[in-house]
């Protein structure tokens, strides 16, 4: 059987878990870390939250702790229910509920939290990044308006960053585009503020395109344990303005790729995924 997890935001039932009846004789921080501590040993946490019940309900506290992947969320319940875990009564641990009827519009992870999901499944070492690109739109856009003279307090800085996420024990790479813009406010070219602020949209850039690349990516577990990752290619666009202003920077083509499995190649069989391969202008 396969589970798949997704380089998004978890907000299924399957990958929740609500945990009642503790004590209230700890605070709610001392019984947060206590619940990181215990359900962190069967997956990666997304988030541990703590709550007071109920005025009308006895003293204590309720807990929403979820998982990256239902699988470790369904391992931690049948563990952890009616257990007494780190206080002297048993608690009691349910699956969330599932909404079937209801759509959610799946939220991207942020950077910082894709680059805790890869190095979780596949180590530090485990995957890379690289840059393909990095344009300043700015001084760009300065070059094909020179008879065009324009307030600096109206301009803003604008770097596009292309990169690709490479897993090459997997023989899969994911490629990724970000698009980042600061207004200048009055700052002078050339100043120290200048600088900085132009540095900080140089990150944020890459950031964007890293965000980007993990969406197109799915981590496969097996059920002997064992991971794998495959691409998925995204046509969604959320900021169509960013779409047009890309479309002279990116070129993209399409070809078939296959995830390899090793010994698991029948599990992964069915799996047929399209990979993305930038072809970027030279820059004059």
């Amino acid at each position: 059987m396969l589970h798949l997890v997704p380089f998004a935001v978890p907000f299924g039932g399957d990958e929740s878990l609500l945990v009642w009846e503790l004590s209230s004789r700890p605070t709610a921080e001392a019984l947060q870390r206590s619940l990181f501590t215990v359900f962190s040993r069967f997956g990666l946490l997304y988030s541990v939250r703590v709550f007071p019940n109920a005025t009308v309900a006895s003293s204590g506290f309720f807990a929403i702790i979820k998982f990256y992947s239902a699988r470790d969320a369904h391992r931690a319940q049948k563990a952890c229910n009616q257990k007494q875990l780190f206080q002297t009564s048993p608690v009691k641990v349910r699956l969330g509920t599932r909404h079937k009827a209801v759509q959610h519009n799946t939220l991207a992870l942020n950077r910082s939290r894709c680059q805790e999901l890869a190095n979780y499944y596949f180590g530090f070492h485990g995957w890379s990044k690289r840059i393909i690109k990095l344009r300043d739109l700015y001084n760009l856009e300065e070059r094909e308006n020179e008879d065009i003279v324009t307030p600096l307090q109206k301009q803003s800085l604008k770097f596009c960053c292309a990169l690709e996420v490479v897993f090459t024990s997997h023989e899969c790479r994911s490629p990724g585009v970000g698009m980042a813009e600061e207004p200048l406010d009055k700052l002078e070219e050339g100043s120290l503020s200048f600088l900085m602020r132009r540095k900080v949209t140089q990150k944020l850039a890459i950031q964007k395109a890293m965000t980007d690349a993990f969406q197109k990516l799915l981590i496969v577990v097996l059920e002997s344990g064992k991971t794998a990752v495959a691409y998925r290619p995204c046509e969604e666009v959320t900021d169509a303005r960013t779409k047009e202003e890309l479309q002279d920077f990116i070129q993209v083509s399409y070809f078939s790729c296959q995830p390899c499995g090793q010994r698991e190649e029948e599990c992964l069989s069915d799996f047929s995924f399209q990979e993305e391969v930038f072809r970027l202008p030279e820059l004059d």
